[in-house]
């Protein structure tokens, strides 16, 4: 299964001396017992780690009972328990791009990534799929979290952000941000909500 959905990949790209300027992101995805969730997102990167884009991937865990750091650490990814001010400071990147587990970047993502990067300094987020846009009135009813669409920063401004944070979310939260053309499959809301229930009960212990 792992080979299938090209871990092996993606762990084997991410040691590869090749592609964009050295590297440049890393990718920070929040996790508690995500693990069907972060094997789908981890999946969409492999694109990202074999183009030589991708430096890193941190996973940052809150509690998780189940495989998640199976799943992440198969594929290569770091493993940090500190915090998403902790998951920052371990990401070696220039540009950090948070996702929700469950997230999948769509196309070629890398070039928009790369060209952002190149010609600005703003922080950024990605275009929704038109394929998941939910009706008017359930947009109305159920705004999306503010890593919906990820987010794209230049390191140096996550830092700062995450000194004052408690959650990737956090960090986030009413950020201006422009948006990428490239498109992203947000993560399905209903396990999200279920993994920050089980997230909130976790920190209030």
């Amino acid at each position: 299964m792992l080979c299938e959905l090209g871990w092996a990949d993606l762990q084997l790209a991410l040691f590869q001396p090749v592609g964009y300027q050295a590297r440049m992101l890393s990718v920070i995805i929040e996790t508690c017992n995500d693990e069907e969730a972060l094997a789908r997102t981890l999946a969409s990167l492999v694109s990202g780690a074999v183009e030589g884009l991708v430096r890193d991937v941190v996973v940052c865990d809150l509690g998780s009972g189940d495989a998640t750091r199976q799943v992440a650490e198969h594929a290569g990814c770091v493993w940090t328990t500190g915090g998403i001010a902790d998951a920052v400071k371990t990401a070696k990147g220039d540009w950090l791009l948070l996702l929700e587990p469950g997230a999948r970047l769509l196309g070629d993502w890398t070039e928009a990534v790369a060209v952002h990067a190149a010609r600005s300094g703003a922080a950024a987020r990605f275009s929704r799929d038109r394929s998941s846009r939910a009706p008017f009135l359930a947009r109305m009813l159920s705004r999306p979290g503010p890593l919906a669409q990820g987010l794209l920063l230049p390191r140096r401004q996550a830092v700062v952000l995450a000194r004052h944070a408690d959650s990737a979310a956090a960090l986030a939260r009413g950020l201006a941000m422009k948006t990428l053309r490239a498109a992203i499959l947000p993560a399905d809301r209903k396990e999200k909500k279920s993994s920050d229930h089980y997230s909130s009960r976790t920190v209030a212990r």
